[in-house]
């Protein structure tokens, strides 16, 4: 379940299934509430997705996460 730090700017944390296991991932977002952080992440899961794969095969991660910010 992606979730939001209260005290990150917007930054929702969601994990993306790889193999048997699970990477996490972390969407930096410029939207205050939660709400539209979640609806962000919901309309453009997608592709979000696509790209968080793409930087895991390529081995870009930042202490093991996959860093992403807003399309």
């Amino acid at each position: 379940m992606p979730r939001i730090k209260p005290d990150s700017g917007g930054t929702i944390t969601f994990f993306l299934a790889h193999g048997a296991g699970r990477q996490m991932c972390r969407l930096a977002t410029t939207f205050l509430t939660q709400k539209q952080a979640f609806s962000y992440l919901h309309k453009n899961r997608t592709e979000i997705e696509r790209i968080a794969r793409s930087r895991l095969a390529s081995g870009e991660l930042e202490d093991g996460v996959v860093v992403l910010s807003m399309l």
